[in-house]
């Protein structure tokens, strides 16, 4: 198997032109971020499972663990190993009496298992060389202090400005990816970075669209 790199997920953002989601999964050691656009109930799922919110009755994601759990197995971890045409590829490693089973898998399934078992998420290399997002690193030039000002204040003021820009420039990497995407384009060709290979139905979306627990959701 390809080198592998550990990720956490950094976060789940919304777009308000549309009923699509993008996962942003975190690079553990460098600062790279990989996009994934997953589905609304998907999101939801995994957006319930990492704000522990209990329901009263178990979702379908639930139940593949209970019954992975029921049959004598185990997720081990869950990886993201191909890129094919702009659709992204996953596998649950599973361990049931000492063998292992991969499970061939959408990402956004194996996230919504990983979150509520705990277990590693490992993304391919290659991957994250290809498709990653890495934030541009800027200069910041300290402001002069003035001869009548307080040098400790001074120092206070520069430190906080510092810390806006640089939490503003960590932002705004993703905006900009956002922005460079033609979200109706890609919905009505079915083009774009994904982990699905038709589009998703909107019937119900509408019904839905509240459903949503705040938290790990941001619109841009």
């Amino acid at each position: 198997m390809a080198d592998l790199v550990e990720a956490t997920i950094d976060s789940i953002r919304m777009s308000l032109t549309s009923q699509q989601r993008i996962i942003i999964l975190k690079d553990i050691k460098q600062e790279r971020y990989l996009p994934i656009w997953i589905g609304p109930y998907e999101s939801e799922s995994i957006s319930i499972a990492l704000q522990e919110i209990e329901i009263s009755r178990p979702q379908t994601h639930d139940l593949i663990k209970d019954a992975i759990i029921e049959l004598g197995g185990s997720i081990t971890r869950i990886i993201i190993n191909e890129l094919k045409d702009d659709i992204f590829y996953g596998v649950i490693e599973i361990v049931q009496k000492n063998k292992k089973i991969q499970l061939d898998t959408r990402p956004s399934d194996a996230l919504a298992l990983a979150v509520r078992t705990h277990v590693p998420i490992f993304i391919a290399d290659d991957i994250m060389l290809s498709a990653s997002i890495v934030p541009v690193e800027e200069e910041y030039v300290s402001k002069e202090i003035d001869q009548n000002e307080n040098p400790i204040t001074a120092a206070e003021n520069s430190s906080v400005d510092m810390k806006e820009e640089i939490d503003s420039d960590r932002l705004s990497v993703f905006e900009e990816y956002l922005k460079n995407l033609d979200i109706d384009n890609d919905l009505s060709d079915n083009n774009g970075i994904s982990d699905e290979e038709e589009p998703y139905d909107d019937e119900d979306d509408d019904e839905d669209e509240d459903d949503y627990p705040d938290g790990n959701i941001n619109a841009i």
